[in-house]
């Protein structure tokens, strides 16, 4: 009992609360990125997704393992990518297109969500109420969905990017680009592990989050305001 007792004092609780904050809000945000590719994918037509099990809200079904390694680790990473038949597309191109950017879209408003919500209750975390662990929360959510919104408009496939540029160009070059396409994530892998992605990608991020941040902070000023 006392060998036990010795070890959990040893116990670093306020470093093991922010991991299960921080594998917490990357998995709601794997889960908002992905439901969303699906949903988009739905309502242009296409159930592949919906008959995959894939609009679900099991984590356990979105999740790639090195990806949310790399969302805890790094605030960038990916989920399992949505299967999509774009051959069930009106418009396959732009359907495919569609759907790829719902899923940094969703992550976008899932961020600006986040920052609304602390800057309401930041006011009365200055006020005395308990309010620390949620706002950290919070803060996870947005900073790992804005990272995972810049990570997937690279256009490197299995990327959503790679998606949207694909759109854009003629059919004989866009069938060029779907024979590579597996090889896109090797590239992405040693993108990742030599570094080369950190810079930009954080600076974006920081862009990203400072521009919310610009227009998300009004709820503190307006409760102030009306409550003092």
């Amino acid at each position: 009992m006392n060998g036990f007792l010795s070890w959990v004092k040893q116990l670093q609780f306020g470093s093991l609360l922010d991991t299960v904050l921080i594998v917490a809000a990357s998995l709601v945000c794997i889960i908002f990125h992905e439901t969303s590719h699906g949903r988009v994918a739905y309502w242009l037509g296409d159930d592949t997704a919906k008959r995959a099990g894939r609009l679900s809200l099991n984590p356990l079904r979105h999740i790639d393992p090195v990806g949310l390694v790399m969302m805890a680790v790094l605030k960038f990473g990916w989920a399992k990518p949505v299967p999509i038949d774009m051959r069930n597309f009106r418009r396959p191109k732009q359907g495919m297109a569609l759907t790829a950017l719902a899923g940094p879209v969703s992550n976008v408003l899932l961020s600006a969500v986040a920052l609304l919500l602390r800057s309401a209750l930041y006011y009365f975390y200055d006020r005395g109420a308990s309010l620390g662990t949620v706002i950290t929360f919070l803060e996870y959510v947005a900073v790992i969905s804005a990272g995972l919104a810049v990570f997937n408009i690279i256009p490197v496939s299995p990327l959503d990017g790679s998606k949207v540029f694909a759109a854009v160009l003629p059919d004989e070059q866009y069938m060029k680009l779907m024979r590579y396409e597996r090889y896109g994530m090797i590239l992405l892998v040693v993108l990742m592990f030599s570094g080369v992605l950190n810079t930009p990608l954080t600076y974006l991020r920081g862009c990203l989050l400072d521009g919310l941040q610009a227009v998300t902070s009004f709820p503190y000023a307006v409760l102030a305001h009306f409550f003092g």
